[in-house]
């Protein structure tokens, strides 16, 4: 054999070699496209159900949603007419109450000036102070000073 033929042999063997050896990473590529795409099929035939139950998820709670708005619009409906009502109710009735109130208190304050007449005639008199809201004697004021001096 001569050096020719003895090079020919050898990259014929390397060739096979190498043919092999993509044959093997071919095989290889294969088996794993076919994995892929049973897993690729698995995930679809589970995403499309899961998919269709989301949709009509989202469908009910938009269908939800829509109801607590109208609810919510009932509410702030009813709370402008409760405040009507309490407005109409204040100037109706309250201007009326706070004179009465006050006609009673000024008739609980005259009786008890007429009491108070007449039980100063048979005591001794005193002298009083009134103060906004109350009336002091000048027995309970004392000696007290208040900030002066």
């Amino acid at each position: 054999m001569s050096g020719g033929e003895v090079a020919g042999l050898l990259v014929a063997v390397f060739w096979a070699i190498l043919v092999s050896f993509l044959a093997v990473v071919l095989v290889r590529l294969a088996q794993t496209l076919k994995a892929a795409t049973e897993l690729v099929t698995s995930v679809t035939e589970r995403a499309v159900p899961l998919l269709g139950e989301a949709s009509a998820t989202v469908r009910s709670a938009q269908t939800q949603l829509d109801r607590v708005d109208s609810i919510a619009t009932d509410v702030q409906e009813v709370t402008a007419n409760a405040s009507a009502l309490s407005t109409t109710v204040s100037s109706v009735f309250g201007g009326p109450l706070v004179k009465v109130a006050s006609f009673g208190y000024g008739v609980r304050r005259a009786l008890g000036r007429q009491r108070d007449g007449e039980s100063e005639r048979s005591a001794p008199t005193r002298r009083t102070r009134v103060v906004p809201g109350r009336t002091l004697s000048t027995d309970r004021r004392g000696g007290r000073n208040r900030g002066k001096g």
